[in-house]
C-alpha cells in the first residue's frame, strides 16, 4: 500500500467500527490498536496487522530483523475482544489432482493443532496463546518454529481440549510439538529441514520432534501413500515444493491432499440464518440413516438459502471424517437427491477442491462408511435434550470463539468467550425441568445456525 514518512500519521479502519492511527516517529512505527499496545516488547520491536498491511510483511521483517510474531488477543477498555495480528504462518493450497508433483516432499498431514513458536510462546494461526507449561518449552530454541501440537491419529478433539487449557496441566505430557519448518531461516526447504534435524539431535528437546519427509515418486506413489496414511487413521498428506522458501500466507508451494466423502441425509428441519442470512436458511437439521443428528450450514448458494429443499427431502453432503461420536466433521451441502431409500456413504473426492472452485469429484467404489438403517421420524432427535455440559466452537478468518451450555435441574448456564479464555457465564432459572431443557435446545439451535460446531471435550 505504501509507507509513512518520518512524522507522518494516517488513520485506518479496523475490522469493526474502530479507527486506528498509524505513526512513524523517527523510524519507530506505532499503532493505536490493542494488538500493538498490548505487546510486551519494546516500542521499536512491535508490529501489528495494520502496519503489515500498510508496509508489507517483508518491510516489517526487515525493520524488526526477524519474522513477525503475532501478539495475543486482548480486550479493550469496554471488555470487547479486538482482533490480533495473525501468526505469520505458511498456509497450503489444495492439490488439483493433475499437477505433477514428482520429486516434491511428502509428509503426513497431522490431525493436531497448528502452533507457531515465536521463540518464547506458542501462538495459534489467529494469534491466540497456547499456555504450554514451562517444562514443555524449556528446550525449545529462541528462533521461530512452525509445527503441530499433536497427540496421535484420531485424537484431534482430545488434543484441542489439552492445548486450550489455561492451567498448564500435566496433560501436556501427552503432547508432542512436531516441527515441520523454520520460518526465520531464509534458505531453501532442504536446508531448513537439515537445520531442524540438527536442532533435535543437538538439543534433544523432550517434547519436540522433526516431522518426517520423503520424496514423491509420482502421482501413483502419492495416491498409494495417501491410502496408506488414511488406513492408519491419518488425515491426509502435505506436499512441499523442492527448494521453496518460507513465506507468510497462502502459497502454492505447499499443497494439501485429503480424501473427502459423500453421504446422504434426510432433512427434518430448517434453521433460520443470522447476520447476512437473516430471514432465510441458515442450516439444515438432518439425520443419517443410523439416526445420527446434526446440522449442515455451508455449501448453499444465495438462491438455495432463499428457497431451500423441503423438509423430508434427501440431500447429499460432503464431509471430511467422522467425529468420535459418529458425527460428520465439516459437512457441506452438495445438492438434493429425490430417490429413496437413502444409500450409504462412499468416498467421492480424493483431493480437496481449490478454494472458490467446485469439487472435481471422481467416484470410487468402497464399502459404506456410515451404517445403513431406518430414518427416524422428524421428531426432536435433531436437537436432543441437553444432559450435562455441551461445548461448541466457532472459527473463521476473524473469530475463534467458544460457547458452552449446561443444565442442572431448573437452571441453564451458558459460558462463552474467546477460545482459550475462561469467558463469561450467565445462569437462568425456570419453573420446571422441561422448560429448562426447551430453552437450552432453543439456544443450541440458534448457535448451530450461526455456524458453531459441537466439540468433544
Amino acid at each position: 500500500m505504501g509507507d509513512l514518512a518520518d512524522g507522518e500519521a494516517i488513520q485506518v479502519q479496523g475490522s469493526g467500527s474502530s479507527i486506528y492511527t498509524l505513526k512513524n516517529i523517527g523510524g519507530v512505527y506505532s499503532c493505536t490498536c490493542p494488538a500493538w499496545r498490548n505487546q510486551s516488547s519494546g516500542l521499536e520491536a512491535r508490529t501489528c496487522k495494520h502496519l503489515r498491511k500498510l508496509r508489507s510483511d517483508a518491510a516489517e521483517e526487515a525493520r524488526l530483523g526477524t519474522p513477525v510474531a503475532a501478539p495475543v488477543r486482548k480486550k479493550n477498555a469496554d471488555g470487547e475482544e479486538e482482533d490480533a495480528a495473525e501468526a505469520p504462518v505458511l498456509l497450503a493450497e489444495s492439490w488439483d489432482s493433475a499437477q505433477d508433483v514428482t520429486d516434491w516432499w511428502i509428509s503426513e498431514k497431522l490431525d493436531g493443532v497448528r502452533a507457531y513458536w515465536d521463540g518464547t510462546q506458542f501462538l495459534s494461526r489467529l494469534g491466540n496463546l497456547y499456555a504450554a507449561p514451562a517444562w514443555f518449552t524449556a528446550s525449545l530454541p529462541k528462533e521461530p518454529l512452525d509445527g503441530e501440537l499433536w497427540l496421535d491419529r484420531k485424537q484431534f478433539q482430545k488434543t484441542v481440549s489439552i492445548v486450550r487449557r489455561k492451567d498448564q496441566s500435566e496433560h501436556w505430557r501427552q503432547i508432542k510439538f512436531v516441527v515441520f519448518d523454520a520460518p526465520a531461516l531464509k534458505e531453501p526447504f532442504e536446508a531448513r529441514m537439515d537445520y531442524l534435524h540438527d536442532l533435535v539431535q543437538q538439543q534433544k528437546p523432550e517434547f519436540a520432534v522433526a516431522h518426517e519427509q520423503s520424496r514423491c515418486q509420482g502421482i501413483a506413489h502419492l495416491k498409494e501413500e495417501l491410502q496408506r496414511v488414511e488406513a492408519l487413521g491419518g488425515e491426509g498428506l502435505m506436499l512441499r515444493q523442492p527448494a521453496s522458501l518460507y513465506v507468510a500466507g497462502r502459497s502454492s508451494t505447499l499443497l494439501k491432499v485429503k480424501t473427502f466423502f459423500d453421504a446422504e441425509a434426510k432433512v427434518v428441519g430448517h434453521q433460520g440464518g443470522a447476520r447476512r442470512h437473516k430471514g432465510r436458511l441458515g442450516a439444515f437439521q438432518v439425520v443419517l440413516p443410523d439416526g445420527t443428528a446434526f446440522s449442515v450450514g455451508t455449501g448453499f448458494s444465495d438462491s438455495q438459502r432463499e428457497s431451500p429443499p423441503a423438509i423430508g427431502s434427501t440431500i447429499t453432503f460432503r464431509y471430511q471424517e467422522l467425529s468420535d461420536g459418529g458425527v460428520p466433521r465439516f459437512p457441506s451441502y452438495i445438492g438434493i437427491r429425490k430417490d429413496e431409500p437413502i444409500a450409504g456413504s462412499t468416498p467421492a473426492v480424493t483431493v480437496s477442491p481449490k478454494k472458490g472452485k467446485g469439487a472435481t469429484a471422481s467416484s470410487t467404489s468402497s464399502k459404506p462408511v456410515i451404517t445403513k438403517g431406518s430414518v427416524p421420524t422428524p421428531a426432536a432427535s435433531v436437537t436432543s435434550a441437553v444432559d450435562g455440559v455441551r461445548y461448541f466452537e466457532f472459527h473463521d478468518d476473524k473469530s475463534d470463539k467458544f460457547w458452552e451450555i449446561a443444565t442442572a435441574g431448573l437452571e441453564v448456564t451458558v459460558r462463552y468467550g474467546r477460545t482459550g479464555t475462561q469467558g463469561q457465564s450467565q445462569t437462568k432459572s425456570f419453573a420446571d425441568a422441561a422448560a429448562a431443557t426447551k430453552h437450552a435446545n432453543k439456544l443450541i439451535d440458534e448457535k448451530t445456525a450461526k455456524g458453531y460446531e459441537e466439540q468433544q471435550t
